[in-house]
């Protein structure tokens, strides 16, 4: 498949980007998506918590709850958030249980998901509720053509939607303002998991779910362990955390934060990523990682032969269908990955998929147009020879 590559990304843009964060440099991080990286700053900040944890745990225990709310204020007015809408949580896939367990569904009601959510909070779906699967083929060409897909797998007994906001296999804008506002309509509950919307879309918040959810620790900059659930005003009384803890006559979202003696040392940290993210310029920085994949998805097309999904605009992410025979299964694709890695030094993730599966790349300030060009070039050179 031959296409127009665009010019390189002038690296220039972010000089100081390789600079901000500890990453081996002997290694092409081309994965943000997946694990994020904490740049020095937000390091440093953990650090010193961490610090003030060891040398007095009695001060900074008893401190911990309204530190975690002047954390959350802070999160709040980067996301343009009403403070007490939104609470901090480990992950997605702890949000997804917490947004799940305030339900209340009668016998026969089904939950609708999608083949692209991620497994670990459909599989907790599954645990409340039939599941009905919409399979969404990678190739549907926008997010109107996504939204129709949806809507017509509905039945009267869809009470609840589990919607990727963007998602991980494919790079596509699930969950936008159309979906969520037919689904409203339709009396469906939605219960969005936005994972790699917090950093990357300039207003990740938009939409109006019943229930969001993402992780500040990708796109955000933030310490692993940090993620944001962010409820509707009427579904706030019915939120209990998992585990019940001191802090439950406070309510939502006090009543979910509190662990006792965890580790509060992230959360905390976590408004310093978003303060890098704006200090450097937000959408400075969303420009040039979105060019920086558009760049990786079409060396990896003209050189390697791969053909580029649809993807959605202002998503620094970008998957390609790796030729039929290649990673059709998930453990196919793990072994690629791994092959990816060993000879290429290059970290990129795959997706199994019958027919032939899924490469993805991701743009941060960290990367440079070369790391990009030797991906492609290994990766034609590693298909040649199957």
């Amino acid at each position: 498949m031959s296409q127009t590559i665009p010019a390189p990304v002038p690296p220039s843009v972010f000089p100081e980007g390789p600079g901000l964060f500890r990453l081996d440099p002997g290694v092409a991080h081309l994965n943000h998506g997946s694990f994020g990286a904490v740049p020095i700053p937000v390091r440093d900040v953990q650090v010193g918590l961490r610090a003030e944890l060891e040398a007095d745990p009695d001060a900074f225990f008893l401190a911990a709850p309204d530190r975690i709310e002047a954390a959350r204020r802070r999160i709040a007015t980067h996301l343009g958030a009403e403070p007490d809408g939104i609470a901090f949580v480990s992950n997605a896939t702890e949000a997804a249980n917490i947004a799940f367990a305030a339900l209340r569904l009668a016998e026969g009601d089904e939950i609708l998901v999608t083949d692209h959510g991620y497994p670990t909070v459909s599989a907790s779906a599954a645990l409340l509720a039939p599941l009905r699967t919409v399979t969404l083929d990678p190739a549907l060409p926008d997010e109107d053509a996504v939204c129709e897909a949806v809507l017509a797998a509905l039945t009267p007994r869809t009470k609840v939607a589990v919607l990727d906001h963007i998602t991980s296999p494919t790079a596509r804008i699930v969950a936008g303002p159309r979906l969520l506002a037919a689904l409203a309509e339709r009396g469906v509950t939605t219960i969005v998991d936005g994972a790699h919307a917090l950093g990357m879309l300039a207003d990740p918040l938009a939409g109006g779910a019943d229930f969001w959810f993402g992780n500040l620790h990708k796109w955000g900059y933030g310490p692993a362990g940090s993620a944001i659930l962010a409820v509707a005003e009427r579904h706030r009384g019915s939120v209990r955390a998992l585990v019940p803890s001191w802090e439950d006559h406070h309510g939502f979202p006090r009543s979910i934060e509190n662990r006792a003696t965890a580790d509060y040392t992230g959360w905390l940290a976590a408004p310093e990523g978003l303060d890098v993210l704006n200090r450097l310029g937000a959408d400075k920085v969303r420009a040039h990682n979105t060019a920086l994949a558009a760049y990786g998805s079409s060396l990896l097309a003209e050189t390697a032969g791969l053909t580029p999904l649809p993807y959605s605009e202002g998503v620094a992410m970008r998957t390609l269908r790796l030729p039929p025979g290649v990673a059709e299964t998930q453990d196919a694709a793990r072994a690629l990955r791994v092959e990816v890695f060993d000879r290429l030094r290059a970290r990129v993730n795959t997706f199994g998929r019958p027919g032939g599966g899924g490469l993805r790349v991701c743009g941060q300030i960290y990367n440079r147009p070369e790391e990009y060009e030797a991906l492609a070039t290994g990766v034609a050179r590693l298909l040649d020879g199957r």
